[in-house]
């Protein structure tokens, strides 16, 4: 592995391809919740590299969670311009970072400028081996998709102004994560919030069937941070879902390893169709939910019995699930990871509805 590529992985908020690549796509997602509540936004800068330069473009995607409002802003490829050592990228005027987020947009009618800032960021616990939520799946290349962590739960502080509409952002909480690859996997759930009663509380889950190869893998990694405590469940941590149900607009699993178990239960709110990555072009479609609600309950195992640890639900949580013809249920039935799951669905506890 070149020291170069080694430099990318060890830091995956930064870009990681390169702009002379074809069917190749990258993008981050940043979630904008205001202090009352009342607005959610998800702004997703990126670019995409189709077969050929024709087919290729930088892009700004703007999802209103609230009303289902969308729309999705253009660039020349050339606009792009990511840093090399550091995660700061500009797309023409507007301009992208761990720390701030600037939009200078304009296209028909609508237009959309304005900054906002961010602290007390709550970075993903990086380790020598993992330095990302993958994991070890980190290193692994020729993978259809990667996802990273940047911020699980942070301060924002600024303002957008939309149509002359200002949107004031002070005070409120953010999220940001990317993913990059030559397209999403056709089957996967995602589901987020950093809204719970208790403070200092976030919580991410992905779960997916990844093409490899020849190989369709598998896999899920989440993260709860939970008074100032990092808890780790995924596939290379040893845990394993234990429960796993689905119907039009809920997701119900558990999830479990030697120490803790984790019960989740999705429900979807206003749902927006967006655009997503094939062949790293914009030509796919996914619906995402950013005012879902998130139920959660954290246990701690003993052999006296399970001691709750957290009972709580999640406001404007982020939910997708991708999954129409039950590929997930159907890899987890599979799997040599989940003869609980097995024997669960023997008794009726992983099904679809």
């Amino acid at each position: 592995m070149e020291p170069g590529n080694l430099w990318k992985i060890m830091h995956p908020e930064r870009f990681q391809g390169s702009t002379n690549r074809r069917n190749y796509f990258e993008g981050w997602y940043y979630k904008l919740v205001d202090a009352a509540e009342e607005r959610v936004l998800a702004v997703i800068p990126g670019i995409s590299l189709g077969s050929t330069k024709d087919d290729s473009h930088a892009f700004i995607q703007i999802v209103n969670g609230t009303t289902g409002n969308y729309d999705y802003f253009t660039f020349p490829a050339a606009a792009f311009l990511p840093a090399s050592r550091a995660f700061d990228v500009h797309i023409a005027a507007n301009r992208f970072s761990d720390a701030a987020l600037r939009l200078d947009l304009a296209q028909s009618d609508h237009r959309i400028t304005g900054e906002v800032f961010f602290e007390n960021v709550v970075p993903y616990p990086k380790r020598l081996f993992s330095p990302n939520i993958m994991g070890w799946a980190s290193f692994v290349p020729f993978m259809q998709c990667k996802h990273g962590m940047v911020s699980l739960s942070h301060t924002v502080h600024g303002a957008l102004t939309r149509d002359g509409e200002r949107i004031s952002f002070e005070g409120g909480k953010g999220y940001t994560e990317k993913d990059w690859g030559r397209g999403f996997p056709r089957a996967y759930l995602w589901m987020q919030s950093n809204h719970f009663t208790t403070e200092d509380t976030a919580f991410t889950l992905v779960l997916a069937r990844i093409p490899w190869l020849r190989f369709n893998i598998p896999g899920f990694a989440a993260v709860l941070w939970h008074d100032h405590r990092y808890y780790r469940f995924a596939t290379y941590t040893g845990a394993r879902i234990t429960r796993f149900e689905k119907s039009a607009d809920r997701v119900r699993l558990s999830i479990e390893d030697r120490q803790f178990k984790l019960d989740l239960e999705g429900l979807q709110g206003t749902v927006v169709a967006l655009k997503s990555p094939r062949a790293g072009s914009m030509t796919g479609r996914i619906f995402e939910s950013l005012t879902a609600t998130l139920k959660l309950q954290l246990y701690a195992k003993s052999s006296t019995g399970d001691r709750l640890l957290l009972d709580d639900t999640g406001r404007n949580a982020g939910l997708e699930v991708i999954d129409d013809v039950d590929e997930l249920l159907h890899a987890l039935n599979r799997s040599g990871g989940s003869r609980r799951t097995k024997d669960r669905k023997r008794r009726g506890q992983v099904k679809t509805e």
